[in-house]
């Protein structure tokens, strides 16, 4: 007789599959998204952006109150890409030492953005998850309204639409956006394995969340995701953030089958 992991491995094994498209393409909102001329004040100057480079934000992941796993999201400093100046988005997911007996994980995402407009030139993604193992290497040719997407060896030319981002470039840029305003609602582009997705994010009130030092007022915000059959078949996270000019990400929830999977800020 055979004995399977336990129940919690699947729900955790969904966590971290989908923890680069769930999480990061949701965690924040502008009120309309306007045209990056528009945004050109903004983007230019690194002073007026809730980011720097140093920043390391840490996340504690847990499942019907166990310890899944880790998540840590960076910024940091990155050589001049083809003659423009750029930054390092860099984020890695890693399984708890009780999870990793059952279905070990060890992701790397690192996206290289221009740093005035933040939209990406080029992203890898190493994906270790249990016995699968994933390499992505995604060029953005944006001029030419392509991208060259090689997944484990196999190159591919793509299209995609004006202003797509990946899976962390769409993040910082939503970050760097000048104000957020309740009830309002915003489609992102986003380009991941192949595939070009529309995402809708609403922010659908103001409470208090616990932080790092006690409650804080923060937004929350509703993602839409257009994915089948994520979280067991529960598609939609609700992200809550500061309300404030820094926009930390405190807290991710995703309602499965069984309970919710959260991710929770703690360093």
């Amino acid at each position: 007789m055979t004995t399977g992991p336990p129940s919690f491995v699947r729900p955790a094994e969904r966590l971290f599959r989908f923890w680069h498209v769930s999480l990061l393409i949701g965690l924040f909102l502008c009120p309309a998204q306007p045209s990056y001329a528009e945004l050109s004040a903004v983007d230019n100057h690194a002073s007026t952006r809730p980011f720097a480079t140093g920043e390391r934000l840490t996340y504690a992941i847990t499942f019907l109150g166990m310890r899944a796993g880790t998540a840590v999201m960076e910024v940091q400093d990155a050589a001049p890409f083809e003659g423009h100046p750029a930054l390092k988005f860099l984020t890695t997911a890693k399984s708890s030492s009780t999870v990793t007996k059952f279905y070990p994980v060890d992701n790397r995402v690192e996206s290289i953005v221009d740093a005035d407009s933040l939209l990406p030139f080029h992203l890898m993604f190493i994906r270790r998850e249990g016995k699968k193992k994933n390499d992505f290497d995604v060029t953005f040719h944006r001029a030419e309204g392509t991208v060259l997407s090689i997944k484990d060896g196999v190159s591919e030319t793509l299209p995609i639409p004006p202003d797509t981002h990946d899976l962390l470039s769409c993040l910082y840029f939503i970050r760097s956006l000048p104000s957020i305003q309740l009830g309002s609602s915003v489609m992102l582009t986003l380009h991941h394995d192949k595939k070009n997705y529309r995402v809708e994010v609403r922010a659908e009130g103001v409470e208090k969340v616990q932080g790092l030092r006690g409650e804080v007022e923060a937004i929350r915000l509703l993602v839409i995701m257009p994915f089948q059959g994520l979280f067991l078949n529960e598609g939609n996270i609700r992200v809550w953030l500061t309300n404030d000019a820094h926009r930390v990400p405190l807290l991710m929830k995703a309602k499965i089958i069984i309970g919710s999977v959260v991710a929770r800020l703690i360093r």
